[in-house]
């Protein structure tokens, strides 16, 4: 049987009224979300506690290892438009992020601030990221490719999509959590390595469904001689293990990374809009003006909402009453609770949009990002409350759950549907680009969310006020600006021409 006989064969198989495809990349994502969640949930109690490093340095790696997972997608989105193609680029970046976990656990050490263990740990962490470049982007790419830009299931299927990364990021700070914070810490990262390479079996295994989809655009080109006499494929792989080495550099030297973040984005976000002015027409330009628009909203929301591993796991460390049911639950399963509430909620959303589109009241993109950030901004101050209410006693555990419920209401305004719109607005030859660029402002956020848990102060003794302050200051930022991007939101929906999306491929 022909290939593209196979492929007909399996686009006629559905579950749920979706391609199959799609669960092979929910779980296949759930897995990769397992191993960063997990990890995540750890890292800043292990530079900590384990590595011994101040607070300040602390939070410090932590925003350029967030901010940098989030920089290499552009690069990976890159190269996956342009020579390897999203199922490639989404196979290899598993590989290396595996690799890095499997480091983490192995070069744990005595503890303390050992060079050799120290820039083990360093170059583990470059390996995960540049991992990430070529996963992260290129795997919402794969979504997007399994739909047409008029189907109507597109959001529904980036919700379901972002219920699979959910489901791995309320699995993976327990498992990892609980591994990590009362058998060792190279548990831990270890079992985040497990759960990466039980992704990559899965990946391989189930390609069929993927109906044909992600392949390389140029597939002679990619096996032609390079001057390293290498193929072209195996010379990016090289260029992508050099890129560790240069990477394991910039996290040893973070204090650089916000200029070097800043440039990046200058320069990423004048190449498109050159693209968009000089080469597209009318109606593309006006929506690559209307996604960068909602690019540009990303770095606000997420270094808002990244407080969760930083500044807000410490305070729910030392803080918060953590007693529940005569157990002190360590702090790190609380970064499950943002994912348990996704799951709960999604399906929810995801019914929700369907049903205010039948009736044509369904909020724009631009109206839901602007939701997302009144959620957010709410969320710090029912918090601050909660702590204010608590007086000199630790903060009850119920505005913990508060805030994570209201910030992942939040998201759900927020990150399933940015994914959907990018691959909804962006022109096809730039598709892979422009997901990595917003997930470059998402590391901008990150880098900005590092700088606001420096800024609380959260880890020092007596210093709750300071972070309630920061807290109540960020909060009623983010209620404004999100008032401000609803009152704008009907203008840039008319940029984004969405009442002749699916006709201009039949014209």
């Amino acid at each position: 049987m022909a290939i593209s006989d196979m492929n007909a064969v399996e686009a006629g198989k559905t579950w749920l009224g979706h391609p199959r495809g799609l669960y092979l990349l929910f779980f296949a994502e759930m897995w990769e979300r397992f191993s960063y969640y997990g990890m995540r949930a750890i890292l800043i109690f292990y530079l900590t506690k384990h590595f011994l490093f101040g607070e300040d340095k602390a939070y410090l790696l932590y925003g350029a290892y967030t901010s940098l997972v989030y920089i290499t997608p552009v690069i990976g989105g890159y190269l996956s438009d342009r020579y390897l193609g999203p199922r490639k680029a989404v196979l290899v970046g598993g590989v290396f992020i595996a690799i890095g976990h499997f480091l983490i656990a192995i070069t744990e050490g005595p503890g303390g601030q050992d060079p050799l263990f120290l820039n083990g740990f360093y170059f583990a962490l470059a390996s995960i990221i540049v991992g990430t470049g070529f996963l992260k982007a290129n795997i919402s790419v794969l979504v997007g490719e399994l739909y047409a830009l008029d189907d109507h299931r597109r959001d529904p299927a980036f919700s379901i999509f972002y219920m699979g990364i959910n489901m791995g990021g309320m699995l993976g700070p327990i498992v990892c959590g609980l591994l990590g914070e009362l058998w060792g810490w190279s548990w831990g990262f270890g079992a985040a390595g497990v759960g990466m390479l039980a992704g990559l079996v899965m990946f391989v295994w189930l390609k069929p469904w993927l109906l044909g989809k992600g392949e390389p655009p140029a597939p002679q080109q990619l096996r032609a001689r390079t001057a390293t006499g290498l193929s072209q494929e195996w010379t990016i792989y090289l260029a992508a293990a050099l890129g560790v080495t240069a990477i394991w550099l910039v996290i040893r030297y973070a204090e650089l990374l916000g200029y070097a973040l800043l440039g990046f984005s200058a320069l990423t976000v004048v190449y498109i809009l050159w693209r968009t002015v000089g080469t597209l027409g009318k109606v593309d330009r006006d929506r690559m003006f209307a996604a960068l628009f909602l690019i540009a909203l990303n770095p606000l929301f997420w270094g808002l909402f990244e407080q969760t591993g930083s500044s807000l796991n410490i305070f729910t460390d030392r803080n918060v009453d953590r007693n529940m049911l005569g157990w002190e639950v360590p702090a790190s399963l609380f970064q499950s609770v943002n994912s348990v509430f996704i799951i709960l909620l999604a399906p929810l959303f995801a019914v929700l949009w369907t049903f205010l589109d039948k009736r044509r009241l369904e909020p724009s993109s631009p109206a839901k990002f602007g939701i997302g950030l009144v959620l957010c901004g709410a969320g710090f101050l029912v918090l601050v409350a909660g702590a204010a209410m608590a007086g000199a006693s630790l903060t009850p555990v119920i505005f913990v759950f508060l805030i994570y419920l209201l910030h992942t209401m939040a998201e759900l305004c927020f990150s399933p549907v940015g994914l959907s719109a990018m691959t909804r607005l962006s022109v096809s030859n730039m598709v892979g680009l422009v997901m990595g660029t917003w997930f470059l402002a998402m590391a901008a956020g990150n880098f900005i969310a590092g700088l606001i848990a420096r800024a609380t102060g959260s880890g020092e003794a007596g210093n709750v006020t300071q972070v309630l302050d920061v807290y109540t200051r960020i909060g009623w930022f983010a209620i404004v600006v999100g008032g401000l991007v609803l009152l704008v939101s009907p203008y840039i929906k008319r940029l984004m021409h969405l009442d002749l999306i699916g006709t201009e491929d039949k014209a």
